[in-house]
C-alpha cells in the first residue's frame, strides 16, 4: 500500500473509532490544543488562591473610616470575573479561522474608538485615566485592544504573501503608533511597550526585509531617549530605577520597587504559607500589579519559578505547534498572541523581582480585575482557535484533499 493509501487508512479508522462524536463540541473537544486549555485553567486556579491571599491586605489598604472592605471582597470579585471569563474564552475558542477574524477587526474599530474616548471620557484611577465606566464596572479599553489588534495586524500582514506591493508594514506601524500616542496620554507607558513589542515580532515573524528591521532596532534607542526627555512618566520611571536614590517624580515609583522586592524575598524558597505573609500589607496594589511578590512570600519563590515555567510553557508550546502550520494568517495571529501573553508576563514579573522600571502591568490569569481577566481570556480563546486543528489533516495533503477540510 502507498504511503497516501497507509495515512488514509489511519486517518479514516482514528475517525470511526476514538472520534465518532460529530457533534460541534466533540469536534471542538478534539481539534482545541488540550495542553494550552489546561495550563491556562490552572494558571486561573492559581489566580484564585493568589487573590485570595492578596485580598486582606488590599482591603485595609482601601478601607477607610467611610467605607469598610470585607477582607475577602476581592477574591469574591475574581471568582465572579473567572466564571464569566471562563465561558468566553471556551465559545470564542469554538469559532472558525473566518469568524474569528471577523469578530477581531470589528473588534479593534470598536476598541481603537473607545480609547480615543479614554481622555475625555475616562475616569481617574491613581493619577491614570484609562477607564471608561459603563455603569455596571469600569472597562480599561487597552486590555480589550490588545488581541484584537494582534490579530487585525496579523490579517494586514498575511496579505503581503498575496501581494508584495502592499505597503502593510507602513499601514501597521501607523496603527501601532496611532494606539502608543493615545496610551501615553492616559499614561500608560507599559501597555505602549506591549504593543510595540508584539508589533515588532510580528514583522519578523512575516519576513520583514533585514534592512527595515535593522532600522527599526536602531530607532529604538532614539525613541527611549525621546521618551525620556519629553515624556514625564518615562522619565520618572527610569530615575527611580536607575538612581534609586533619586527623590522626586520617582520617590513612589523607588518605594513600590523595594517593596515589592522586600516582599518576594520576605518568604524566602518555601514561603510563610498561605494568609501568612505581613509585608504584603506593606505593598501597594499588592491584588493586582504586584501580585507576583505576594505570591513569593506566602508559598516562596519556588512556587513563583514554577509559575514561570507554566508561562514558558505555554509559549513554547505554541510556537512549537506553528512549526509546520502552512495557513500564513493564522500563523502570524497564534504567534503574535503567545508573543503578546509571554512578553506581558515577563514585564509584570520583571518588575517585581526589580529586573524592570515600576509599571502598572497585570499578570496575565493571575491578577485581580475584571477587565484584564476577560480581556485575556478572549485573546487565549483566539489563539485556541487559530491552533485549532486536526494534525493528520494539517500534515498530509492526500487526507486534506479526500475530507475536503
Amino acid at each position: 500500500m502507498s504511503d497516501a493509501g497507509s495515512e488514509l487508512t489511519l486517518w479514516k479508522r482514528m475517525r470511526q473509532g476514538g472520534r465518532t462524536d460529530r457533534s460541534p463540541l466533540g469536534m471542538w473537544f478534539w481539534d482545541i490544543d488540550r495542553v494550552v486549555l489546561l495550563l491556562t485553567l490552572l494558571l486561573m486556579g492559581v489566580g484564585l488562591v493568589a487573590v485570595g491571599s492578596a485580598s486582606p491586605s488590599a482591603a485595609a489598604r482601601y478601607s477607610d473610616e467611610h467605607r469598610h472592605i470585607p477582607p475577602l471582597f476581592y477574591l469574591q470579585w475574581q471568582i465572579l470575573w473567572v466564571c464569566v471569563s471562563l465561558p468566553v474564552m471556551l465559545v470564542v475558542s469554538m469559532l472558525s479561522v473566518v469568524a474569528a477574524r471577523r469578530m477581531a477587526i470589528i473588534g479593534t474599530v470598536i476598541c481603537l474608538a473607545m480609547l480615543i474616548a479614554v481622555p475625555f471620557l475616562g475616569v481617574e484611577k491613581n493619577g491614570a485615566t484609562r477607564w471608561l465606566n459603563f455603569g455596571v464596572s469600569l472597562v480599561q479599553p487597552s486590555e480589550f485592544l490588545k488581541p484584537c489588534f494582534i490579530v487585525t495586524c496579523a490579517w494586514l500582514l498575511s496579505m503581503k504573501v498575496r501581494d508584495e506591493a502592499l505597503p502593510v508594514t507602513v499601514i501597521t506601524g501607523a496603527m501601532t503608533a496611532l494606539v502608543g500616542l493615545l496610551l501615553m496620554m492616559q499614561p500608560d507607558f507599559g501597555q505602549t511597550i506591549v504593543f510595540a513589542a508584539v508589533w515588532f515580532a510580528l514583522l519578523m515573524i512575516a519576513g520583514t526585509p533585514p534592512k527595515v528591521m535593522a532600522g527599526l532596532i536602531a530607532l529604538a534607542p532614539a525613541g527611549i531617549l525621546a521618551a525620556y526627555f519629553f515624556y514625564g512618566t518615562a522619565r520618572a520611571r527610569i530615575d527611580a530605577f536607575l538612581f534609586p536614590s533619586a527623590e522626586g517624580e520617582g520617590g513612589s515609583d523607588h518605594f513600590q520597587t523595594n517593596a515589592a522586592h522586600d516582599t518576594i524575598t520576605a518568604g524566602g524558597w518555601r514561603g510563610t504559607g498561605p494568609g501568612g505573609g505581613t509585608m504584603k500589607f506593606r505593598l501597594p496594589e499588592g491584588h493586582t500589579d504586584y501580585i507576583f511578590s505576594v505570591i513569593g512570600e506566602e508559598f516562596g519563590l519556588v512556587a513563583c519559578m514554577i509559575i514561570a515555567m507554566l508561562f514558558l510553557a505555554i509559549v513554547v508550546r505554541v510556537f512549537v505547534k506553528l512549526l509546520d502550520e502552512r495557513d500564513e494568517f493564522r500563523l502570524f495571529a497564534a504567534a503574535g498572541l503567545a508573543t503578546q501573553f509571554g512578553v506581558q508576563s515577563l514585564i509584570s514579573m520583571s518588575v517585581n523581582t526589580g529586573l524592570a522600571p515600576s509599571k502598572g502591568m497585570t499578570l496575565p490569569f493571575i491578577s485581580y480585575g475584571g477587565s484584564s481577566m476577560i480581556a485575556l481570556s478572549i485573546g487565549m480563546g483566539l489563539l485556541l482557535a487559530f491552533t485549532r486543528r486536526n494534525p493528520f489533516v494539517t500534515r498530509s495533503p492526500y487526507i486534506a484533499r479526500w475530507s475536503g477540510e
